[in-house]
This record gives C-alpha cells, sequence and structure tokens, in this order.
C-alpha cells in the first residue's frame, strides 16, 4: 500500500501548468475590473505557471465593503462561539483533505522542497484547531469586585474587517497563522498575498468557499504592494493591518496606517545569531546551524544567518560544516529526497548572489556546494560558508535571505554578546553552551524576542512570536494574537450599590 502511494505521489510531482487565479470578493470567484493580469513563474525552470488576476484599487475597495457588510450586517462577528469554531474546525479538517495537494502547490510555487511543505500543511491544519482550542479557552475577560459598591468586568469584541499581507516564503503555514486567529476571533478578512506565491493563497479560498463561510467573511485581492497593499493599508473602514515582511516595507506601511490610526502588527527581518561555546555539545550544534540556514532554502527569517564560533572549536566546527555543505541534496523540489531547493524568483537570486560577490570582496573566503549542470535554468544557490568574516562587513549586517551563513570567530562572552547584539536586528538567537548558568546569561543578554538554549528553531504555539528592533512590532502567536492584537478590550462598569454622585448645581 505504501509503495502504491508513493508511486502516485510520484506521477503529482511534474512542473505543470496551474489554471489561472481569480480574485475572491464576496463569496466569489471574480476578475479583476481592469482585466489585468500578472505573470507567475517557476523557481525552478523560470517558465510560466500561470497567470493571476491583478487587484488594484477598484477590488480592494469592494473586498473591504464586502468584508464591513459581511461584520455590520452578517451573522459572523455576532455568532454563537461554539457555532463559529465549527467553520474552524471545518477549514482544518479541509486542509488535511488537501494536504498532499497543498504540498504540491507550495513546492511547485515557490520552490520549497516537498519534504518541507508537508510539514507546513499539517502545520496550516493545527493552526485554525489551535485558535479554535484557544478562543474557547482564553478569550474570557477578568472580573474586580471594587468595594461593595460596583463590579467591574471586561470583554473582548472583534475589530471588524482586518487586512493581512502575507510573505512569499512558507506562504501557506505563515497565511494560515493570521487568517485563523482573525477568523476565529470574528473578524472579517482582506488578504493580500505575496504576488509571488498565489498558488496556495488561492487555494485557501477555495477550502473557505467550501466551508461554506458567510460571503464576504472571507476575501483575497490578489496585487502589488505599492497599489492593492497600499490601498488596503491606507483604507479608513480597514481596523487593523497584520503584516510579515522585511523591514523596510513594514516601515512603509506603519507609515502609511497612520493616518486612520489603524492597529498594525509587524514580523520584519532577522540576522539571527547562533552562539556556540567550546563546552557545547559539538554534533548537535552543528546539526542545528546546518538546519537552522540550509532548509526553508535559507528564506527564513529567524534563520541562524550568523553563526558565532569560540575560536577552541572554530577550526573543527568548520571543517564539519564544510563537509555537511557539500553533502546537502541540490535537487528537484518535488524529488522527497531534496534538501535545498531554488529561490522564489530571478530577482531574489541575484540579491542572494550580489551578496556573496560582496563577501569575496570584503574579504571572505567562500566556500559552497554545487549546483548540478541540470539545474542551472532554475534560481538555484548553493548551500554557501562565508568564512573568516567579521561581524561589521555588510554581509554581517544585512539580511541576505538565502542559503548564506557567515562564520565569526569569538573569544568571551561579554565579545560575543556584544557581536549578536551589534545589528539593528533582533527577531532570534541560539546559544549553545554545557553551562546552564551561561546560557541563561547569554540568551537574557542578546537582544531578541525569541531565544533557544541547546535547541533548534521548535516552537511552542502558545508562546509570543515577534522581535524587537528593526525585527518588528508586537506579537503573534497564542492568546497574544487574539487578546492583544485581533480584538479590543471593553471594561464594563456595574453599580451594585447607590454611590456616592457628586450633586452639581443643585
Amino acid at each position: 500500500m505504501l509503495e502504491q502511494k508513493t508511486a502516485e505521489q510520484s506521477a503529482i510531482r511534474k512542473h505543470t501548468k496551474q489554471p489561472d487565479i481569480q480574485q475572491y470578493i464576496n463569496g466569489r470567484f471574480v476578475e479583476s475590473e481592469s482585466g489585468a493580469r500578472f505573470v507567475n513563474h517557476s523557481p525552478f525552470t523560470n517558465e510560466v505557471i500561470n497567470h493571476v488576476s491583478k487587484g488594484s484599487k477598484m477590488e480592494i475597495d469592494k473586498a473591504v465593503a464586502a468584508a464591513k457588510k459581511a461584520f455590520k450586517e452578517g451573522p459572523w462577528g455576532k455568532m454563537k462561539v461554539s457555532e463559529r469554531m465549527k467553520y474552524i474546525e471545518r477549514i482544518a479538517d479541509l486542509i488535511d483533505e488537501e494536504a498532499e495537494e497543498l504540498s504540491y502547490l507550495e513546492s511547485l510555487d515557490t520552490g520549497l522542497p516537498i519534504a518541507q511543505t508537508r510539514n507546513m500543511a499539517a502545520r496550516a491544519a493545527e493552526n485554525f484547531r489551535f485558535y479554535s482550542r484557544m478562543v474557547q479557552t482564553r478569550m474570557h475577560g477578568e472580573a474586580y469586585m471594587q468595594d461593595n459598591e460596583f463590579v467591574n468586568y471586561t470583554v473582548y469584541s472583534p475589530l471588524g474587517p482586518v487586512g493581512l499581507i502575507t510573505p512569499w516564503n512558507a506562504p501557506f503555514m505563515l497565511t494560515t497563522w493570521k487568517v485563523a486567529p482573525a477568523l476565529a476571533t470574528g473578524n472579517t478578512v482582506i488578504l493580500k498575498p505575496a504576488e509571488l506565491s498565489p498558488l496556495t493563497a488561492n487555494k485557501l479560498a477555495e477550502i473557505i468557499h467550501k466551508a461554506e463561510l458567510p460571503e464576504g467573511v472571507f476575501n483575497i485581492v490578489h496585487g502589488f504592494g505599492e497599489t492593492a497593499g497600499a490601498t488596503l493599508v491606507a483604507h479608513p473602514d480597514v481596523e487593523a493591518i497584520s503584516f510579515t515582511g522585511e523591514t523596510v516595507t513594514g516601515s512603509a506601511i506603519i507609515k502609511n496606517a497612520a493616518d486612520t490610526l489603524k492597529k498594525t502588527s509587524m514580523e520584519l527581518g532577522g540576522k539571527s545569531p547562533l552562539i556556540v561555546f567550546d563546552d557545547a555539545d559539538v554534533d548537535r550544534a552543528l546539526d542545528a546551524a546546518v538546519w537552522g540556514i540550509f532548509s526553508f532554502n535559507g528564506e527564513r527569517c529567524t534563520a541562524n544567518s550568523r553563526v558565532f564560533l569560540h575560536k577552541n572549536i572554530k577550526d573543527t566546527f568548520v571543517k564539519a560544516l564544510k563537509e555537511r555543505v557539500q553533502n546537502i541534496k541540490i535537487g528537484d523540489p518535488m524529488d522527497p529526497a531534496t534538501q535545498l531547493g531554488p529561490l522564489i524568483d530571478k530577482g531574489h537570486f541575484e540579491k542572494v548572489t550580489g551578496y556573496i560577490e560582496i563577501a569575496k570582496e570584503e574579504g571572505c573566503e567562500v566556500f559552497q556546494g554545487t549546483v548540478p549542470e541540470e539545474l542551472k535554468t532554475g534560481n538555484y544557490v548553493p548551500a554557501t560558508l562565508l568564512l573568516n568574516a567579521t561581524n561589521d562587513m555588510k554581509i554581517a549586517q544585512e539580511e541576505i535571505f538565502g542559503p548564506v551563513m557567515a562564520v565569526i570567530e569569538f573569544e568571551t562572552e561579554e565579545e560575543v554578546i556584544a557581536y549578536a547584539n551589534d545589528v539593528k536586528y533582533g527577531l532570534a538567537g541560539y546559544v549553545w553552551t554545557n553551562d546552564i548558568k551561561r546560557g541563561h546569561r547569554v540568551a537574557q543578554a542578546v537582544e531578541a524576542g525569541m531565544l533557544w538554549i541547546n535547541a533548534q528553531n521548535v516552537r511552542d504555539l502558545r508562546i509570543p512570536f515577534g522581535g524587537m528592533k528593526a525585527s518588528g512590532i508586537g506579537r503573534e502567536g497564542g492568546h497574544y494574537a487574539i487578546l492583544e492584537f485581533y480584538t479590543e478590550p471593553k471594561v464594563i462598569h456595574v453599580a451594585i450599590g447607590d454611590h456616592r454622585i457628586p450633586q452639581f448645581g443643585k
């Protein structure tokens, strides 16, 4: 049976063209008013996968109007929580049913290896189930007695129409990380997915349509940031914007949102340090360092793109890194054995390879794996080490967002903390040491929103996700999303006695 299933899946894993994509507005799949489309290219071949309806101000206005009407006049925001969660759980079940198709589409669209996108599809379904549980167990208020005169209590109300702008790296998983809490708390949604990865966003629309959510509750406008995205952010009827992407865009969104005083949540870039002390479990640290930068094709905000090695273990560790880099399997993202696939598009490929050239100019020794000749039509950058790097180099300060690791030597705890913090970003960090006191000291001293001690990037969905400095504002995840972003607290004061009221003018 397993062999038969594998054979069936292998037959699906072809780089094929896909049907063209429309907007999803007010419960219907529709073309944009202008009829304009843009091209979606394959990272593997750079050939056309399909064409996508290009939304602009008119489509955003329609989607926002539909979301506003669904919230104000429809049942969604007023629905009993138990009833709303039936829809949320239904979406999760449908994602499970479509998991193999979603994994295939994600790999086709992004170049991520299918062995990794399968895990992402499972995580996406869990995102909906998690927020179903979270809303039912944690979205409750507080109550306080004030002497014997008042009871004060809080309730949490949905905001209304919210705009979600999602990235092209792991797009389906990261989209559901926003859509699930937004819908579960009773908001209506206008999603503007990254134009480079529209396939699974469209599939989510099909899933939500099949789940029979009321019209206007969930809408998608495909388009570009400077038109569709900017209009969504500035729209006066949109109550909040949640954005995941690079820092410059995040800054522009905050400025654009200021005129309408809407809430914003920003999950932005990173240049995360991984610190290995000389008493660490070197083999496990090696596994974590390699996985942390070369999985997801290096296109991940929490990637350990700066690896700091204590001088006593540096030579041994670098030797092992070189061996790993040469052994990483670069291949077709549809092949389950592939560990490193092509980057999202030609423009990003040129950006990443440009940084590698800068590294050479700055004096780094560049050590890389090899891209097979038959893959040269794709946007492949091999696993790359930038050796003999220093923390002040451009390649150590700026986010490259590819399979590129800068390796930096250090000698003392104080020195490496200073290095780790001497960067504008502050998203994640990793500390490897068997001195647990030192592990805690360093983790607390590193300026980042998330730190791991002797662990790879393994997350508990209940904890906050986000960074400080140029890595973001606000937190996603757990009750932080539902209580601090996607709802507003309302305080209700109830008099239970005849308290004194000043009698002005009597």
